[in-house]
This record gives C-alpha cells, sequence and structure tokens, in this order.
C-alpha cells in the first residue's frame, strides 16, 4: 500500500458521492459569482438613472434566490462530505483495531499503550478533518476562485485588467511547492510528539499508585511535563510556518486589491470602463480574497493530515511475524505434543533463550516445568501458543507442524493462564466467562469454586455482577490471579497451561487450587509452569530448566533421588518455609 493508498481506496470506492457533492458545491459557487455582476449592472442603471421600482425589486429577488440556492446547495454537499468523512473515521479505526488483533506479541513489545491509543485518535481524527472539512473548502475555494474569473470575463472588465490584476496570485503555486512538505514534515514531528506524550500519560496513570507510594509525584511530573513542553516546542515550529505560508496568501490578494483599485480607478476616471465594471472589479477581488485564506488553511490542513495518513498506512503495512500458510490445517484435537530440538532467539537478540529443547508431552499428561527466572519457561509457552513463531518443524501437535496449522484452531484448544492475570474493566462473571459469555452462572460458579476464588467473590455486595477497575485493581494480587485461573478453567479446552499462575496465592490456597486440578485435569493435558516446586511435585514428569536448556527430567522422586538442582531447589524452598513457620 502506498502512503496514500488508504485514502485513495476509499475515495475511489465513493467517487459517485463524492463527485455529487462537488458538484453541489460548484452549482453554489457559480450563483454566488454572479453577485458582482449583478451589482455592477445595478450600478450602472443607477448612474443612468434608469432604475424603476420593478427593476429594484428583480434585482432583491435575484440576490435573495442566490442566497437561497448557495445555502442549499452549499450545505447540502457540506453534508455529503462531512458524512463520508465520518464513515472514513469509524471504517479506518475497525481496520486499526483489526490490525493489532493480527500483529504478533514481538511488534506489541516495540509499542507503547500510548503510541497505539495515539493511531486511533490523533491520527485518524487528523485525516478525517482533512476529507471532510479539506475536500468541502478546497472544493468552495478553487471553484470560486475559477467562478470569480469567468464572471469577470462574462462582465465586460477589460482583460488587460483582469491580467494585471491577478498577477500577484501567481506566485500562489510556488509558496505551495516552498511551504508544503517543510509543514508535512513539522507535521510529522508534532503526531511522534503527541503519540510520546499519549503514551507517558498511561504510563503515569497506570503506575500512579506506585508513583505515590515512593512519594516521587514531583518526578512523575518533570517526566510527563518533559513530553509537554516536547509538543509545545514542535507546535510552534509548525506553528510559526503555517503561519507565515497562511498570512502571505491573502497578502498577495490584498496586492492584487490595490492594483485592481489603482489601475481600475485610472480607466474609470478615463471613462475607459463604466463605474459598474468598476464596482465589479473590485467586489470580485473582495471574494477572492476568502478562498485564498481557505486554500492557505486547507493546504495546512492537508499537509498535517498527510503525516498522519503517512503513519496509518506505515501500521496497516505492517507485517505480522506470525502468519498462516495458504490453507492451514484444523486442529481437531491435541493427542501429543513433541518438542524436537527446538532452540530460539527473541528478534533482535544473539542470545539464545531456548537450546535444543526436545520433549514430548502425551495426551492426559501433566508437566511441570521450573527453573529461575530467564531459564526458558515462559518463551517456551509463547512458542507452543505461537505468540512467537517456532522454527520450522520444532514443535509438532498430532505430528503436524504446528506452524501448519491455523492459529484460531490451535489456540483455542490451548487454555492459557498467565502470571500477570489481567482483568477487563467489566463484571467478574464477564471476566471468567470470557471465552463464552454466554455460558450459565453455574458454571462460572464451579470455576470460580475450582479456582478457590468463590468465596471472596460472593462476600462483595454485587457478588459476580461486581463491576472491576481497570485492569482488575479493585481487587488484590492473588485475587486477580486466582479470577484468572478460573477463566482458564472454564475455558473448554484440551490443553491447559499455568505460567505460574499461582505466584500471589499463599501455600494453602495452593494446595486446594492443585486438589481442584487433579480432579478436573483427568483427561487434560496439563503444563505447570512455576518458581514453587510445590505445585509441580505431583506432575506426570517435571523438566528443570536452566540457561535455556534442559538441566534435568524425570518425577518429583527421581529428581530428588539424582541430587541435582532440582533437589538443591527443593531443599531451599522447604527452608525458607520452614523458617516461616517458626
Amino acid at each position: 500500500m502506498s502512503k496514500t493508498g488508504l485514502l485513495r481506496s476509499y475515495v475511489i470506492s465513493n467517487w459517485p458521492v463524492y463527485l455529487a457533492a462537488v458538484v453541489l458545491i460548484i452549482a453554489s459557487n457559480v450563483g454566488q459569482a454572479s453577485l458582482p455582476r449583478i451589482l455592477g449592472s445595478f450600478t450602472d442603471q443607477l448612474m443612468q438613472n434608469t432604475l424603476q421600482m420593478n427593476t429594484v425589486i428583480r434585482y432583491s429577488l435575484w440576490l435573495l434566490a442566490i442566497a437561497i440556492a448557495y445555502n442549499l446547495l452549499f450545505g447540502t454537499g457540506q453534508f455529503m462530505i462531512m458524512r463520508l468523512g465520518r464513515r472514513f473515521e469509524f471504517m479506518t479505526r475497525e481496520r486499526i483495531f483489526g490490525k493489532f488483533s493480527e500483529l504478533s506479541e514481538h511488534y506489541f513489545s516495540k509499542q507503547g499503550n500510548g503510541k497505539l491509543l495515539s493511531y486511533v485518535m490523533n491520527d485518524v481524527t487528523s485525516v478525517r478533518e482533512a476529507i471532510s472539512n479539506g475536500v468541502t473548502m478546497m472544493t468552495n475555494a478553487t471553484f470560486l476562485l475559477i467562478s470569480c474569473i469567468v464572471m469577470m470575463l462574462l462582465s465586460g472588465i477589460p482583460m488587460s485588467l483582469i491580467l494585471i490584476s491577478i498577477v500577484p496570485l501567481l506566485a500562489i503555486p510556488f509558496l505551495v511547492v516552498f511551504f508544503g512538505p517543510r509543514i508535512r514534515k513539522r507535521s510529522r514531528d508534532v503526531q511522534d510528539a503527541l503519540a510520546n506524550m499519549t503514551e507517558s500519560a498511561e504510563e503515569q496513570l497506570g503506575g500512579i499508585r506506585v508513583t505515590k507510594t515512593f512519594a516521587i509525584e514531583d518526578g512523575a511530573r518533570a517526566r510527563f511535563g518533559a513530553t509537554v513542553d516536547a509538543i509545545k516546542e514542535k507546535q510552534l515550529r509548525l506553528v510559526r510556518l503555517s503561519s507565515l505560508f497562511q498570512a502571505l496568501l491573502p497578502l498577495l490578494g490584498a496586492i492584487s486589491l490595490v492594483v485592481s483599485l489603482l489601475v481600475g480607478g485610472i480607466l474609470t476616471m478615463q471613462n475607459s470602463i463604466t463605474l459598474g465594471s468598476f464596482v465589479a472589479l473590485t467586489l470580485y477581488l473582495r471574494i477572492i480574497m476568502g478562498p485564498l485564506q481557505q486554500i492557505g488553511n486547507v493546504i495546512n490542513t492537508m499537509q498535517r493530515s498527510g503525516a498522519s495518513l503517512e503513519r496509518v498506512n506505515d501500521l496497516l503495512t505492517e507485517e505480522p511475524d506470525v502468519r498462516e500458510v495458504s490453507g492451514a490445517k484444523t486442529l481437531n484435537a491435541v493427542n501429543d505434543i513433541t518438542i524436537e530440538d527446538l532452540s530460539f532467539s527473541y528478534p533482535g537478540s544473539s542470545a539464545s533463550a531456548l537450546k535444543h529443547i526436545s520433549l514430548k508431552i502425551g495426551a492426559g499428561q501433566t508437566v511441570g516445568i521450573v527453573g529461575k527466572t530467564g531459564s526458558g519457561k515462559s518463551t517456551l509457552v509463547k512458542l507452543l501458543l505461537r505468540t512467537y513463531e517456532p522454527p520450522e518443524g520444532t514443535i509438532r501437535m498430532n505430528g503436524t507442524d504446528i506452524r501448519q496449522l491455523s492459529l484460531e484452531s490451535l489456540r483455542s484448544r490451548i487454555a492459557y493462564v498467565p502470571q500477570d492475570g489481567f482483568l477487563f474493566s467489566t463484571t467478574i462473571r464477564d471476566n471468567i466467562a470470557f471465552s463464552d459469555r454466554e455460558v450459565p452462572l453455574d458454571t462460572v460458579e464451579r470455576s470460580a469454586r475450582q479456582a478457590m476464588i468463590y468465596d471472596n467473590i460472593i462476600r462483595f455486595p454485587d457478588q459476580f455482577d461486581t463491576l472491576l477497575g481497570e485492569r482488575g485493581l479493585t481487587l488484590s494480587g492473588g485475587q486477580r490471579q486466582r479470577t484468572s485461573l478460573a477463566r482458564g478453567l472454564i475455558k473448554k479446552a484440551q490443553v491447559l497451561i499455568l505460567d505460574d499462575s499461582m505466584s500471589a496465592v499463599d501455600a494453602v490456597t495452593e494446595s486446594g487450587i492443585l486438589r481442584s486440578l487433579r480432579e478436573i485435569g483427568k483427561g487434560k493435558t496439563t503444563l505447570i509452569i512455576s518458581h514453587r516446586i510445590s505445585a509441580v511435585r505431583h506432575a506426570d514428569e517435571i523438566i528443570v530448566l536452566d540457561e535455556g536448556q534442559i538441566a534435568e527430567q524425570g518425577t518429583h522422586s527421581q529428581l530428588m533421588a539424582a541430587e541435582g538442582l532440582y533437589a538443591a531447589t527443593y531443599r531451599l524452598q522447604e527452608e525458607g518455609l520452614h523458617h516461616e513457620g517458626s
């Protein structure tokens, strides 16, 4: 897609409506451009003392008809273009959100939420203003200008006088060529600064509790103020340039008016032209001042929106790192998972996150994965879910490379419960029933009991209809994790992945959750990732990761007997528990 491909395709698909609107605006300007000619004719008859009452009434009715026609035609044309602009805004925001859903985790790891919101809010609005106000004003200004010149010719004004009067206006194209690219570049800088400010505001508001507990409000204000100052500086640079440009166009119009008054006045005194022609000429040039001002505004608007349009087009042409192959297969069931010689490095990193991992997980098997922070536990899960693309042929389900499977069928067979336990700003019930909002309340309650969160929920006045704050801040860390766990348990998936999702719960609650998992996990393939060995000790097989490699593998008893890293970690954690208990 080219830099303007998004807008061009929209205009082409709606060209009949745009054409009709432009025709209406042109027709309204033709009528308006005839006003000076009528007033010039009226002036000549007045000077010749040939006016009669019926003539005055006729001129008055003409002026009234022109005014009514102008407002009806221009208003209808403007409404049609404004409506198209709003439709563009709606459709583009939907496309942007759709694009967000296609892009992989790697893209979002490089972008802040504020920058992403800036696409949806600032950039789309800027483009919409250009294709609604901009098109209306440019069409109106251009054709009013042309209509005035044509009417001047038809009014009997000498061609030489017209040419002398409009000579200063010939400098306009040169000004546009000079100022246009510079205004666009500075507009792009302003949009980027707005995105940075939005990102900073989102970050500061999201971390407001941390800011307050550390009593560093002044520092937070200073960091946010720096982004505001950057916007101010860039906007002032843009305003200085665009204001100069907008001031020069009316100045050229004023020079034209001065020339016409000087030359036209002399010709009138010499009786080379009538007083009516002189009045018509000055009125035409006075009318032209309006379009010139509008053209300056429109060019500024177009250059600014051009920078936003480039940003939106760049986003929509972004290629996701994870893509479905043509003719992707549907995964109907998960019988086994085979990982063979899997090595992986994150994009842009030379260090290996995983090295030569080989593992086979049978249907209905519970596998525990332990290891210190940064050992590659969560990376392995991301590759299973294809939030990052694994090397070809390294991960298979039912013997089929997961890169050959459709993303929807793969991820619908997996219930993933992450450590952060993100919750949406809606009711607890909607959060738990996220995968299927139509499930009955008793099913939601059953999942809540299994996740050991039911007793906490029923203490709230609205129970399962309790509205959560942004990101679930109404709940404690442990409550958020257990609510997130209930959301995973309610999903009818054959594979359940718990990614350190009980790290914020106490040992007693963890024990109760693990009992529930053993009961409901029969026939379900379960992967439990945890720092705590207590969470995985009952697993059918335990994998110990260290520096991205499998350091040990076996059951709890086998690993304890091996007296390796697992056994040492287990004793260290047990000593910690005994120390806390004493």
